[in-house]
């Protein structure tokens, strides 16, 4: 996500090249959609010697691959556990480790030399909105011991010193993960890809395509194309081109808001520097500017003019962190993501020469990075890394009907969240009132042990059990009872 809302690129030569497609072309690779999976198909392709042409219906970054928050980081979307239990551990290892290279492949690209302005910062972190700690220790094992990844657990008071609100209990942080300025990225690959060779025609929508044979066929309104393979990364967008690859994925439109400079108070309020996300996917913020918050929260299955959201993100902020009060939001923006049934990328062969990288929402940057080299590899070098994603094949989304279900799984999401969240804090609370009146009660005993040897003399005096009768001698007289005369052996009285 972008820290600054204009379409410069800090020098770049990213505006006059991009004209509407004209004229008849033969490529070798023809890419659909001009985001990030496409555009980084399109370099690593050009740089490995291929003619690539990109077609984009509208223009470079245009939709979510333009609107992000930037964080990249490894893994994806589908929890650790349940992507080990889908393909066995070690597949899931393998596919981590193509996180990992798609992670590497951004911070390697993201250069301020390459991307001037790129505003990379370092540092991710993950927050409970509930006391999750034994869950946390179990992913952590997880992550560490059995992918190698490098994550750090944070208990609470860690968290609650780094983010001043009771809302957050423990944490993850990835030290390895980072953020970038996502537009200014997505503007950046697009240079780059020019300079390659790549060509990139905006304002340039596809109306039908022909996969059969060896040469596959485009036709856009005003010219045709010819391609060895084509790469479908239109996401959500592909549309009446594609009908039944689009209906594959649920679009989901995210949006977020920048505040005005809020100065000095953000500061001592939000300490860490990274972003950080809730664990139930609904809050993702992080500081930008020096003084700036971008935020992201609100989800929906239908597309929304952005500034009705900003009341519903200025109360969320409000809500996490109290002491910033009602924030002035500086703008609002959204973009639709494309999520599968399974929770997990779109990356592959259709069929011979028709590949798909689509289905990227809740995965990161670097699962589009990931994507693009895989792809592109795949098509020059004969790679078969893409076979990993087999497991996870095109699922209906569920249409109109699917995209209601989206909608209320999303509110009962967000409402068993709230809930969750307020118990866990009530629990904190009443654990921290037991607390403190065990203190008091523990106080109040000591004192009270204290006070009573300075009282003892004044009191009653200690009664002494009364002797035992003296026994009756033989002879009728009387005679000291056993423990009476063993006293007087001792020389003492009773």
């Amino acid at each position: 996500m972008p820290e600054t809302f204009t379409s410069a690129t800090n020098g770049l030569d990213d505006a006059p090249f991009r004209s509407r497609l004209s004229f008849d072309l033969d490529v070798d690779i023809c890419v659909v959609g001009a985001g990030l999976a496409g555009l980084t198909v399109a370099l690593e392709a050009a740089r490995l010697g291929a003619s690539v042409a990109v077609l984009e219906g509208r223009h470079v970054g245009w939709n979510a691959s333009g609107h992000q928050l930037g964080t990249v980081m490894p893994g994806f979307g589908l929890p650790i556990g349940e992507l080990i239990e889908r393909v066995g551990l070690e597949d899931a290892r393998e596919l981590l480790a193509l996180s990992k290279e798609g992670a590497d492949y951004v911070r390697a690209t993201a250069t301020e030399e390459a991307m001037p302005g790129i505003a990379l910062t370092e540092g991710a972190l993950e927050v409970s909105n509930v006391d999750a700690g034994d869950t946390l220790i179990s992913r952590l094992q997880t992550l560490s011991e059995d992918f190698a990844t490098e994550v750090e657990g944070w208990q609470v008071d860690r968290v609650r010193d780094q983010l001043k609100t009771g809302r957050y209990f423990h944490g993850i942080h990835y030290p390895r993960a980072f953020q970038i300025d996502g537009r200014k990225y997505v503007h950046g690959l697009a240079a780059l890809a020019r300079r390659a060779g790549a060509r990139i025609f905006e304002d340039t929508p596809v109306v039908s395509i022909d996969p059969s044979g060896i040469r596959k066929r485009i036709v856009t309104p005003s010219a045709r194309l010819r391609a060895s393979h084509i790469v479908l990364a239109g996401n959500v967008h592909l549309g009446a081109t594609l009908p039944r690859l689009s209906e594959t994925l649920l679009p989901v439109w995210r949006y977020a808001a920048l505040t005005e400079p809020l100065g000095e108070r953000l500061g001592e309020v939000i300490a860490f520097k990274g972003s950080v996300a809730d664990s139930d996917g609904i809050d993702h913020f992080r500081i930008v500017d020096g003084d700036r918050l971008l935020w992201a929260s609100p989800e929906t299955t239908w597309e929304a003019r952005p500034r009705r959201f900003g009341p519903a993100i200025q109360r969320r902020i409000a809500t996490t962190f109290p002491q910033l009060g009602k924030v002035a939001i500086s703008d609002v923006f959204g973009g639709a993501v494309g999520l599968t049934v399974h929770g997990m990328p779109q990356i592959g062969q259709l069929r011979k020469g028709l590949w798909v990288a689509s289905g990227f929402g809740r995965h990161g940057l670097n699962t589009s990075a990931m994507a693009g080299q895989v792809i592109a590899r795949s098509i020059l070098w004969g790679e078969e890394r893409w076979k990993l994603f087999s497991p996870f094949e095109l699922v209906w989304a569920g249409g109109a009907t699917g995209r209601v279900a989206g909608h209320l799984i999303g509110l009962w999401g967000r409402g068993h969240s709230a809930a969750a969240g307020a118990l866990a804090r009530y629990r904190e609370g009443a654990r921290a009132r037991e607390r403190v009146r065990e203190a008091r009660l523990a106080e109040a005993n000591r004192q009270a042990g204290t006070r009573s040897p300075a009282r003892s003399p004044a009191g009653p005096r200690p009664v002494r059990p009364k002797p035992p009768l003296p026994a009756t001698a033989p002879d009728g007289g009387m005679s000291p009872a056993p423990s009476q005369e063993s006293e007087i052996i001792r020389g003492g009285s009773v």
